[in-house]
């Protein structure tokens, strides 16, 4: 689908960021920065199926780099439908950021989508965006309690939306739980799937998010938006790297998503 990114970037890895993508021909608008955007190492062992991500400290970012971002953002988004704010905070950032973001693109009728963790997230849901993505870990620091079982994964995207979003997905290993809205009616979800053989599991979550957006930007019902996404999710889990996804298997394990429709009171 037709997108543009946006961001901060600095120094080479800066520039290999914008060179990469393009490469994929994803135009993109960034503004750049005095210090290096930050490189993260993922190590996997492919005996024991162990990741350990080992992630710089990253630059810190001026109020004046800030404010060319936030001009920038409200410029590109008279043009946009849609608008994910996505990944943690660089230093020198304040929490609330993508909160006055949402707000500002809440008047402009941009559908914005957070997924994000911690202290920004949690002020983003205030903000109400339209949908957050937290997974799992992220989500029970949000609600403030750990989940043990599947009631308590439903009751969470159920109470996430009580924070502000009108809807919320999360993530877990074998796909989502969902609380959206399907013909004008709230409606509980839970997509799942059969565990792929994993080569690397980093990013999937961000594969799952890009796959449930482009079948909403093409106006999908929700339940084939989360088909979609756990599709997507699943699919890159096969590949080394971050988020990569073959097009042509996604199609080919949509078939292997399963749908329940929970029951809400069940949630409360």
């Amino acid at each position: 689908q037709p997108v543009i990114a946006t961001g901060l970037a600095g120094g080479a890895t800066g520039n290999r960021i914008v060179e990469a993508l393009n490469d994929e021909a994803i135009l993109n608008g960034f503004v750049r920065i005095r210090e290096e955007s930050r490189t993260n190492t993922a190590v996997h062992d492919p005996t024991t199926g162990v990741h350990t991500e080992i992630n710089e400290r990253g630059p810190a970012v001026s109020a004046h780099d800030l404010e060319l971002f936030r001009d920038k953002l409200l410029y590109l988004a008279k043009g946009a439908s849609m608008c994910v704010f996505a990944g943690s905070l660089p230093r020198g950032v304040p929490a609330d950021i993508y909160a006055g973001l949402i707000r500002e693109l809440r008047k402009l009728g941009v559908t914005t989508i957070a997924d994000t963790e911690g202290e920004p997230l949690r002020l983003a849901a205030r903000a109400e965006p339209d949908i957050i993505s937290p997974n799992e870990l992220e989500a029970e620091e949000l609600v403030g309690h750990e989940f043990n079982d599947l009631d308590d994964r439903a009751r969470a995207v159920v109470e996430m939306t009580r924070l502000g979003p009108e809807q919320a997905l999360m993530t877990v290993p074998d796909g989502c739980y969902a609380y959206v809205l399907d013909d004008g009616e709230q409606a509980l979800y839970r997509a799942r799937i059969d565990e792929q053989e994993a080569r690397s599991t980093i990013g999937s979550g961000d594969a799952f998010l890009a796959g449930y957006i482009a079948a909403r930007y093409l106006d999908r019902r929700p339940i084939e938006c989360l088909r979609y996404g756990v599709a997507c999710g699943a699919e890159s889990v096969r590949h080394f790297g971050a988020g990569l996804v073959d097009p042509a298997a996604v199609e080919r394990l949509l078939g292997e998503v399963e749908l329940e429709h929970l029951e809400i009171g069940a949630a409360h």
